[in-house]
C-alpha cells in the first residue's frame, strides 16, 4: 500500500495539484499535522502568563519577540489528557486569520518531528465509529509509514467561537 503522505525527498503525485508542506508534531504519542504556510516559527518552551477568567482552550499568553500571543491548549479542544511538558516540548507559533483578522498564536507540542509533503486529495475522512477527536477540528487522516497522521483544521480549531468541546 502506498503512503498518502510523502517525505519531501519524494516527488508529489504526477498530474495532481501541487503538494502542500505540513509540519508533523506529536501530542500524547499521537501524530498531528498543520500546514507549514501557517507556521511562523518553532521555539523552545518560554514562560507563560496565565490569564484569569480566560476560556480553557486559551489559558495563557506568551511574549514572542515582543508580540503578545495567546497560548492555545489544543489538547483541551481535542479531548486529550493534560500532560507535563517533556524535554522535547516545543512551542509552535502560528499566523492565522481569526474572524478575518491576521492573528499570531501558539500551541505546545510534545515534539516537532519533520516537514513533509502532502497530497490533500489522498486524505481520508475520520471514521465516525471510534473517532477520538471532535470532527470539526480534523480535516482528515492519512498514513505516513507506520504512523496515522491527523491533519488539523485550523479554520475551526483556533476559532474562539467554536464553542465548548463536546464531552466524551
Amino acid at each position: 500500500m502506498q503512503n498518502t503522505l510523502q517525505t519531501r525527498d519524494k516527488p508529489g503525485p504526477g498530474g495532481g495539484p501541487d503538494p502542500e508542506m505540513m509540519l508533523i508534531f506529536r501530542l500524547s504519542g499521537e501524530v498531528f499535522a498543520l500546514p507549514v504556510s501557517e507556521v511562523h516559527e518553532i521555539l523552545d518552551p518560554i514562560p507563560t502568563t496565565p490569564v484569569p477568567g480566560a476560556p480553557p482552550f486559551a489559558p495563557a499568553l506568551i511574549n514572542v519577540r515582543g508580540a503578545i500571543a495567546p497560548l492555545i491548549d489544543i489538547r483541551q479542544r481535542l479531548r486529550m489528557q493534560a500532560m507535563p511538558a517533556s524535554d522535547t516540548a516545543r512551542i509552535i507559533v502560528l499566523d492565522l486569520p481569526v474572524a478575518g483578522v491576521p492573528t499570531r498564536m501558539a500551541i505546545i507540542a510534545d515534539a516537532v518531528d519533520e516537514v513533509i509533503e502532502t497530497d490533500r486529495a489522498a486524505l481520508k475522512p475520520v471514521p465516525e465509529l471510534g473517532a477520538r477527536w471532535p470532527e470539526p477540528y480534523v480535516t482528515g487522516v492519512a498514513r505516513s509509514g507506520d504512523a496515522l497522521v491527523i491533519l488539523l483544521n485550523t479554520d475551526t480549531l483556533f476559532c474562539p467561537d467554536a464553542g465548548q468541546t463536546p464531552q466524551a
